[in-house]
């Protein structure tokens, strides 16, 4: 059986050359697939229509296009893109019975699951920086973050998740894949792509670390220089209702973080502990699908002025 490349396959013409890849799912428990459709179907659902929601309440309020809820609604659109990249092909293959998944379409589901996941990382950074802005400097808020600003931020970031995307992506293209083809996962994740290989990958892996290390490491350290500029600056509020005020309007934000953060260390730790990768694609769902479904539920319960926005609209819209 002749190896799989990339676009640039030299394999002979009169040979097949193997163009799929086989997902292998959560569990190969026929008993369970219903259940487990079910789940995913739910979870896909609420989450759409709770992001979905969350951008209609921002736009249709005009007390909310601040810059907060401007980098929030982009963070909704966003985690209805990640979950659409890997739920809905999961869901047509158990309907279908059919576990297999095309090279263009597993180089697809990582492209776009990278450039998502890493702009995600670059909006909640962005975020943090809103409130350093408006708790450290609020008299310079309103110069500081301005429109022009705003839509520069998100322009840089969303370039740089599409070029941390497009090299890793070009790089898989020249690798080849032999006769194992089966991926131990839901959705064509990278690090188990690289697995199948029977190419080498160090220079990918390389690429995964190094890369990792500033798209990553960047906003993380962001989050963490504004939060801690934050703290210093909340300890100096002498009384105890301002400081209360000044963390209600970051409790949002930092449950999201923690989410976001919390459940992506502990796919890596799991990753590191479990002996099958099937155990790691049954974590990764706590990375890739949970949190873009609480994230509308953590700002509509913790947020004042999302909850009254939210009501404002159902009372102009009552058949929702």
């Amino acid at each position: 059986m002749w190896p799989l490349r990339g676009i640039n396959s030299r394999a002979p013409r009169n040979h097949t050359v193997i163009v799929e890849f086989i997902l292998l799912g959560l569990t190969d428990d026929p008993e369970l697939q219903p259940i487990i459709f079910s789940l995913f179907l739910m979870m896909y659902l609420v989450t759409v229509l709770g992001n979905l929601l969350m951008v209609w309440v921002v736009i249709s309020d005009s007390h909310l296009h601040t810059p907060m809820y401007f980098f929030l609604s982009h963070l909704s659109f966003t985690d209805i893109c990640l979950s659409t990249t890997t739920i809905p092909k999961m869901l047509v293959n158990m309907l279908t019975q059919s576990q297999t998944i095309t090279f263009a379409g597993c180089l697809s589901q990582i492209f776009f699951v990278l450039v998502f996941g890493v702009f995600e990382n670059f909006l909640l950074a962005a975020m943090a920086y809103d409130r350093y802005v408006a708790i450290c400097s609020p008299l310079r808020y309103t110069v500081i973050m301005n429109p022009c600003f705003c839509g520069l931020l998100i322009l840089l970031s969303l370039l740089a998740s599409i070029m941390f995307a497009l090299l890793h992506s070009l790089m898989i293209l020249h690798l080849s894949f032999c006769t194992d083809m089966e991926i131990p996962h839901f959705f064509c994740e990278l690090a188990q792509l690289l697995k199948i290989a029977c190419s080498s990958t160090l220079i990918n892996n390389i690429l995964i670390y190094f890369l990792a290390s500033i798209f990553g490491g960047v906003p993380l350290s962001g989050i963490i220089y504004s939060y801690t500029q934050i703290v210093s600056s909340v300890l100096r509020i002498p009384s105890s209702s301002g400081k209360n005020k000044v963390f209600s309007t970051c409790g949002s934000h930092l449950s999201v973080v923690s989410l976001f953060y919390g459940t992506g260390v502990g796919v890596y730790i799991s990753s590191l502990c479990a002996q099958t990768s099937r155990k790691t694609a049954v974590a990764s769902v706590m990375y890739l699908v949970v949190p873009q479904m609480l994230n509308p539920f953590i700002y509509s319960l913790r947020n004042k002025d999302i909850n009254v926005s939210l009501r404002k609209c159902l009372i102009r819209k009552p058949f929702l």
